[in-house]
Order: structure tokens, then C-alpha cells, then sequence
């Protein structure tokens, strides 16, 4: 399989699990959707929502929150990570909004970047959910990691804009805002960074990632614990002190230090010591 007809599978088995592919940034306007994505770099899209009620109270406008010191904004976010940079950014945004661009949130991805705070992945979120860009497919950690495990971009692919330059290759342009959030979605419930739900995941059969760990060794039993915190396979021999060696994939691995064998198993738990290649940013 191709990765674009990866890409259509995919696409199409998240749409039949996630119906309403969506920001979940809370927001009723271009202003606060602004807000919002700056506020939830490096941070949960639940803690912004905690927050933006208040800030909205206290800044309903553009207009008032550039009339603001970062000051004044700071108590208002202090729960948000990195509060006095973003502070500073949220001012700053607002006053150039007002002087730059006579008050109104630029629509396009280059002005949109020229604000405070605002990266060409905050700017293209912008772009798409308010304004309905067609140019934009932001990349975020969720993305990345879903877009390699899954193999709809290859290893050299290392950086968010290599991820969107390679999905926009092989995607649909009218696609490009639903793929958007529908892997986004995907990472952040069921693809998740620290251990995927694979058991409730609708792409295997698509996946790269599944599809290797179906070839990792299962389990062995009746080991000893007490003759050696791990056993090799290979030359079935116990042993305290691993070696470690690089796969084909790049990736560290225990190793026994008679043989070389990757072939090692953990003596408390029978399972493989093998670890599968794994992206996060």
C-alpha cells in the first residue's frame, strides 16, 4: 500500500469514529480563537478552556486587551505554562492586530505569523477553523506522531513542516483542515504519546506501527529472575549487564554481551526487551 492510499484508509476509518472532527479550543470568534491557540502552546486545549472564560470576561475585546499591560494579564493565565512569556505575546498580538492591520485578525498564514506568539503551526490553526483556509494543515506533537506511526510520511521526515509538506503531497487539498483534526483527535484519545490504545484503534490493518509490533517475540516462559535480570534467546544465557546496539531503525536496544543477540527478554515479565521506533517532537 502507497501512502496516499494509506492516507485514504485512514481518513476514512477515523471519520466513521470521529464524526465531528473539530477544535476543541473553546471560542466564538477570530479574536478568541487567537487567544486560545496562543495560550494552548505546550499546554492542554482542557486547561485553556479553564481559563479563557475569565480572560474573555475581563478582555472581551481585542481593543481592551491591547489597551493591557501584560501585567494585567498575567494573574488571568498564571495557570498556563510559560504565563509571562504569553503575557507578553497576548499584548503584544493585540496591539499589532490594532495598528498593523486597522483591528481586524489577518486571514493569511504570512501576516498571521508576523504576530507575537504566533508560530506558523498557531497560524495556520487560525487560518483553517476561522477562517476556512484552504493553504493550511497545521502539524502539532499529536500530528507528527500519528503521521509517522501510522506511515503516512517517511523517516526524513523529522520536522513538523517536512510532516506537512509530505501530507499535503499526498492529501487532497479539500482535506487538508478535517485531516488536520481528525489525527489530532486520533493522538490525543487513542493514538496517545506514552501508550498508544492499539486494542481500540480503527487503523491497524493501515498502520505501520501495529503492523511491527505484531512481529515482535511473545513472551517467554518459566524464567528465572534469580540467575539474571535478563535471558537471551539466542545463546540462552542470563546476564546483569546488557550492551546496547542500534537497529535498522536507529533504535537503542538491550543486547547480550556474549553474543551480541537483540533477542533478550526481561526475567520479571517473560516480555521482549525490544523496543519499536517511536516519534514525538
Amino acid at each position: 500500500m502507497n501512502r496516499k492510499a494509506r492516507a485514504r484508509a485512514v481518513l476514512e476509518a477515523l471519520r466513521r469514529v470521529i464524526p465531528r472532527p473539530e477544535t476543541e479550543l473553546r471560542h466564538e470568534n477570530p479574536y478568541q480563537l487567537l487567544v486560545a491557540v496562543i495560550l494552548s502552546a505546550q499546554c492542554t486545549d482542557e486547561r485553556v478552556n479553564r481559563v479563557t472564560p475569565a480572560f474573555f470576561e475581563a478582555f472581551p475585546t481585542l481593543e481592551a486587551l491591547a489597551a493591557a499591560e501584560p501585567e494585567d494579564v498575567y494573574p488571568l493565565i498564571r495557570s498556563i505554562s510559560y504565563p509571562n512569556n504569553k503575557a507578553k505575546h497576548l499584548v503584544g498580538m493585540a496591539r499589532m492586530v490594532r495598528d498593523a492591520f486597522g483591528g481586524e485578525i489577518p486571514r493569511t498564514i504570512p501576516a498571521l505569523q508576523r504576530l507575537p506568539g504566533v508560530g506558523r503551526k498557531t497560524a495556520q490553526v487560525v487560518a483553517s477553523v476561522a477562517f476556512d483556509s484552504e493553504e493550511a494543515l497545521p502539524v502539532d506533537t499529536h500530528v507528527f506522531r500519528v503521521a509517522h506511526r501510522i506511515g503516512l510520511v517517511t523517516d526524513e521526515a523529522d520536522t513538523p513542516l517536512k510532516v506537512e509538506r509530505q501530507l499535503k503531497r499526498i492529501l487532497p487539498r479539500k482535506d487538508w483542515g478535517e485531516a488536520h483534526h481528525l489525527l489530532i483527535l486520533h493522538g490525543r484519545y487513542t493514538c496517545t504519546a506514552r501508550r498508544p490504545k492499539c486494542e481500540a484503534c480503527p487503523v491497524p490493518p493501515h498502520c505501520r506501527y501495529y503492523e511491527r509490533l505484531q512481529k515482535l517475540p511473545p513472551p517467554l516462559d518459566g524464567l528465572d529472575p534469580g540467575r539474571g535480570a535478563f535471558f537471551c534467546k539466542t545463546c540462552a544465557r542470563y546476564f546483569d549487564a546488557p550492551v546496547r546496539h542500534e537497529d535498522r531503525y536507529g533504535v537503542e536496544q538491550i543486547a547480550c554481551p556474549a553474543c551480541g543477540s537483540m533477542n533478550v527478554f526481561d526475567t520479571k515479565t517473560g516480555r521482549t526487551t525490544k523496543r519499536i521506533k517511536d516519534y514525538r517532537v
